[in-house]
Order: C-alpha cells, then sequence, then structure tokens
C-alpha cells in the first residue's frame, strides 16, 4: 500500500464528508473498503459492528467480502448464540485486557490449536493475516451497551499485510469507528422517539416540532382499547406473569393498527389510543375496520397459543368515534406528551365504556356510522343511548362481523 499521506487524509476527509452527508453505515464500510483496495492494502473479508438501544435489536455488524460488497446484518438481545461468539473472539480479549489492536498472522498448514476460534476458521478459507480493532467511548458518550466499535480486517495476500498497511488501518479506523457511531446515534433517536411516541408523532418531533402548545387540528378516526378483566387478571395472576400478558395483547392490537397505516399514540394502563388520519374519512374508517377485524383475529390466534401453554386469555374492548382533535405537543416547559386532546378523545373512551352494559367487544359513535361511507352497510344500530359527560344522546353500532 502507498504510504502517500495526501492518499490518507483524503479517505479520512472522505469518511467525515459521507457521514455528514447521510451516508448509511454500509454505504460508509464499502466505500473506505473500495477506497483502500484502490491503495493497494488487499483487503479480503472486513467486519464492522455496534450495539445499539434498541426494544429488540441488541447490535449491527457490517460484513464486507471483496467481489460481493458489504451484508448489513443485525442480532438479538436475547442471542445466547451470539453471546458465546462474543465471549470467544478477539473484541472480547481485548475489551476485557483494556487493548485497542490484536494482529495476528495466519500460516498455512500449521495445525497448532490457533488462541481464538475465528482464526482457524478464516485460515480455512485463505486468509493469512488479521488485524482487529477496538475502538472504545468515554463513559459521558456511551448510551447502553454501546461503548465501543470492532472491527476486523483481513487479507488473502502471501506475507499478510506490512507495516504501512497496519499504520493506515490504525489511522482510519477510529475515523470509520465515530462515523459509524453517529450514525447509531441518530438511528437510537429516530427509533427511540417513534418506539415512546408513535410513528407519525415521533418524525414529526424530529423533523422540529417540539414547541410547546403548538398543535394542528385535525379530523381522525380514534380508536381506543382496553382488555377486558384486567383488573380482575391483575388481582389473581402471580405479578410476573401480567407484563408479559401485557405485552402479548399490546402486540396484537399494536401491529393490527400499524398494518393499516393507524399511529399509536398512547397506553393508558391497559388501554391504547390510536389514530387513524390520512385526510380521507371514508378511507380513514375502511382502514379502522380493517384494523379491527386484523386485531380479532391475532387475538383469537394468540388465545389459542396462550391456552396451549397453560397461560391466562383474555380479550379487548374496541370503540371507534370520527371526531376533530388537536393534534401536538401538550404539557410543561420540562415535560411535554404529542398526543391528541378535544371532545372526541373523551367520547370515545366513554363510548368504550358502553361495552360492557352493552355485551360487545366493538362499539362504535354515529359519527363513524355518519363518515364511514360503503362500510355503513356492514354496521348494526345498538340503540340510542346518553353518554357521561357528553351534551347529547346518541345512537351506537357495532359491526355485522358475520361472514
Amino acid at each position: 500500500m502507498t504510504a502517500d499521506p495526501a492518499a490518507l487524509l483524503a479517505s479520512s476527509r472522505w469518511i467525515t464528508e459521507s457521514a455528514l452527508a447521510g451516508a448509511s453505515e454500509a454505504a460508509l464500510v464499502e466505500g473506505l473498503c473500495g477506497r483502500l483496495q484502490d491503495l493497494g492494502l488487499g483487503l479480503a473479508r472486513v467486519l464492522v459492528g455496534i450495539d445499539t438501544l434498541h426494544p429488540v435489536i441488541g447490535g449491527r455488524g457490517f460484513i464486507w467480502r471483496r467481489g460481493v460488497g458489504v451484508e448489513p446484518r443485525e442480532f438479538g438481545r436475547a442471542d445466547p448464540e451470539m453471546d458465546t461468539k462474543w465471549q470467544q473472539s478477539p473484541h472480547y480479549y481485548l475489551m476485557q485486557n483494556g487493548g485497542r489492536s490484536l494482529h495476528r498472522r495466519i500460516q498455512a498448514g500449521d495445525n497448532k490449536p490457533r488462541e481464538f476460534s475465528v482464526l482457524d476458521d478464516l485460515a480455512n478459507v485463505g486468509i493469512t493475516d488479521y488485524v482487529a480493532f477496538l475502538v472504545r467511548f468515554g463513559d459521558s458518550a456511551s448510551i447502553g451497551e454501546m461503548d465501543c466499535v470492532y472491527s476486523s480486517w483481513t487479507t488473502e495476500r502471501p506475507g499478510g499485510f506490512n507495516d504501512v498497511d497496519i499504520a493506515a488501518l490504525d489511522s482510519l479506523v477510529p475515523e470509520l469507528a465515530a462515523a459509524i457511531k453517529n450514525l447509531t446515534v441518530s438511528r437510537i433517536a429516530e427509533t427511540l422517539v417513534e418506539t415512546y411516541l408513535g410513528r407519525d408523532a415521533g418524525r414529526r418531533v424530529l423533523k422540529g416540532a417540539i414547541a410547546r402548545g403548538i398543535a394542528d387540528k385535525i379530523r381522525a378516526v380514534l380508536w381506543f382499547s382496553d382488555l377486558k378483566g384486567f383488573t380482575r387478571l391483575v388481582d389473581t395472576l402471580p405479578p410476573k406473569s401480567i407484563m408479559p400478558l401485557l405485552n402479548d395483547y399490546a402486540d396484537v392490537l399494536v401491529s393490527a393498527i400499524h398494518q393499516q397505516g393507524g399511529q399509536v399514540l398512547k397506553f393508558i394502563g391497559d388501554g391504547v389510543l390510536a389514530i387513524f388520519e390520512k385526510g380521507d374519512t371514508v378511507e380513514d374508517c375502511r382502514r379502522a375496520l380493517a384494523a379491527t377485524e386484523d386485531a380479532f383475529r391475532r387475538a383469537a390466534a394468540l388465545n389459542a397459543r396462550r391456552t396451549a401453554e397453560s397461560l391466562p386469555t383474555t380479550g379487548f374492548y374496541l370503540s371507534l368515534h370520527v371526531g376533530d382533535v388537536f393534534y401536538g405537543n401538550i404539557g410543561s416547559a420540562d415535560r411535554l406528551d404529542f398526543t391528541v386532546i378535544g371532545p372526541a378523545v373523551n367520547e370515545v373512551t366513554r363510548i368504550n365504556g358502553m361495552c360492557r352494559s352493552l355485551d360487545q367487544d366493538l362499539v362504535l359513535s354515529s359519527a363513524f356510522a355518519e363518515a364511514a361511507g360503503p362500510a355503513r352497510s356492514r354496521l348494526v344500530g345498538l340503540g340510542r343511548y346518553a353518554l357521561r359527560g357528553v351534551a347529547r344522546p346518541q345512537e351506537l353500532f357495532t359491526l355485522d362481523r358475520g361472514g
């Protein structure tokens, strides 16, 4: 490889400018490997990995192979196989011993046991040299378990890497690690706001909708559901079984809502508040009903599974309403919530309360029936009722789910 400082400086600048321009982690790894190949490094296989902060994903890796390109990979939080591989890896060794890099020549035909099993695997495919780097973050720069970027660089070239190659990697790997970390932090921010605020609300917040009191008036289909007999379940079930039960049924409801483009805004105990709002109320009603039927199907499948596992089961009550609401930031100067407010929100919860007295698991408002368009023919009247806190009585409906 060339020892030209200008070439290394150009590669370093390319990493920084690409990251600032929003290039993906995979594009950064592929681009840098391509540049190093052009400079004569002779790479065969490269791995770059970083942990993340995500409800399900434990971390991401990017594997580059000569002639193939980059393959992104994700690994879960609870992955015993990955944990075992990590603890047997050179990177874990560096982490435990405070090292920054590790360099091992791989001699062909050497039958002696190697200190790391990955070196045996690499020897079997013709790799002649291996370098591992571990770039640590300071305590204040770590996020959860995301405390380093680890990478490995290999070649099949006879004689392996030379001193100039190693020095080039030693210079550029920290630059790459900083760029990967910054991209991962951006991804974490997006994940967190969408996970805790909802997809649409999260995107709005990231685009700058964070001023207190700023809200849009929208017309939306409102969804409110809660679990049947949840208080009784809490009183009678072992405490450790409550959260898994809640998560199972929340997954049913949220998956059905998201499948139809709805936005889950809030969990209120065992309740779920969501909206459907794409600018076409008839279409929003259709999507809300499709999500409703999907949720009931998913709940039936879940109950069958939990029954087979001798776990407690339940169902849910659901109400749908249409109304004007204010959608935006509400709260104090140092604690905001991105949600909907207005009389329609109160009404949908009152309608949900009628499910029990009407012995229906689904109750729809008169406003929903009026806005439902062709779906109106599938609605069945339940009678006219006064709702607590609502000035005028209204007719309520349910959905004919026969056939």
